[in-house]
Parts: C-alpha cells; structure tokens; sequence
C-alpha cells in the first residue's frame, strides 16, 4: 500500500468516526434524521473546510464527494444504532485516533504549500478540532474543547511535530506517522491518567 494510499484510508477513518460522534450527539439532543446527518457533517469535514478556505485551495470535498456521503453513512448509523454506538466504550480511543489523523492531515496541507511554523501548527490544530466545537455549537452543548484541556493541546502537539520533523528533512511519511503518533500518545495519557491543563485557583 502506497503512502497516499494509507493517508487517505487513514482521514476517511477519522471522516467516519467523527461522523459517529455528531450523530450520536444528534440522538443525546432528540433530532431527528436529517439532524443527525447534519450534525455528523459538522466534526467530519467542518475543519477542513476551514482548513481550505483560509488556505485559498479548493474545498476538499467538492474534489472528493465520497467524503460527505461517508460521513452521512456515520450519521445514519449512529441515529439507527445509538444504543450499540454508545455502548462501544473504545469509541473514546477512535475520536482519538481521528484527532491525530486529521490533525497530521492539516499540519501536512499547510507545510506543503509552504508555510511556516504558526500556520501549520493552526491549520493542523484547526482540521482536528474545529469540526467537534462547530458540531457542539449547534447541538447547543459546551464545547468539548472547554470540558477536555488535553483535546486541542493533542492536535497542537501533533501539528508542531510535523512541522519540527519536516524542517530537518525527514520523510514526509515518518513525519505524518511521527505527528499522529504525537497527537494520539497525549490524547492517551490524558484519557488514561486524566490529565488536564493547569488551571487558576479560586
């Protein structure tokens, strides 16, 4: 399997599974389906399509529709299956694996038309958690940003090691692998050891 290869089989995972946690939301709020389709968009390609648009590149969906019908398959399965879908206990650690893909994703986009350290670091943070605060926005929830310090943090981590490994020249396959690798292992240990940003005393 070629590398482009595995990075696309890689994002349409993330595409998938962040689908899963709209939907699922969509059902927690009592919405019917069209509403759980809608808001499995949202987490699935709303950073990126951010991502793109501050870019100045074409939308990655309008090149590639199969992401949005992917992502609607998300949210139907979640309306129908949301009993089972919750009861999947590792879908925690799938919302973390598609955080570090899609924060790699973004990281990569943005050191490959050329930019420096600030706008890969954003656009990478920006692809992985734009989409969940877009979706918990409208399912009028607190962001899930604001209730795990180490969720964003992770997407930064990830998107800053891309662009350090990249700069002295390392493969672009072990940099993306290295940057997942990054963001996953600290969206890990804060799942693991519940670990949070440090906060002010009051």
């Amino acid at each position: 399997m070629s590398f482009e290869l595995a990075v696309l089989l890689a994002d349409r995972i993330g595409v998938f599974v962040f689908a899963l946690s709209g939907g699922t939301a969509a059902v927690r709020k009592d919405m019917d389906l069209f509403g759980a389709i809608v808001l499995a968009l949202l987490p699935a390609a709303g950073g990126g399509t951010l991502r793109d648009l501050l870019l100045g590149v074409p939308v990655f969906w309008l090149e590639d529709p199969s992401v949005l019908w992917l992502a609607a398959a998300g949210g139907l399965v979640a309306f129908a299956g949301h009993r089972l879908v919750e009861a999947f206990k590792p879908l925690i650690w799938a919302d973390a694996l598609g955080l570090s893909l899609f924060a790699a994703t973004g990281a990569a986009k943005a050191f490959g038309l050329g930019h420096g350290l600030s706008i890969v670091v954003v656009m990478g943070t920006l692809t992985a958690a734009a989409g969940g605060l877009l979706r918990d926005t409208v399912a009028n929830r607190e962001p899930l940003l604001l209730q795990e310090d180490v969720y964003a943090t992770a997407a930064f981590f990830g998107s800053a090691t891309y662009f350090g490994l990249a700069t002295l020249g390392l493969d672009e396959r072990a940099a993306f692998l290295a940057s997942a690798g990054a963001a996953f292992g600290l969206r890990a240990l804060a799942i693991s050891l519940k670990l949070s940003l440090p906060k002010p005393r009051r």
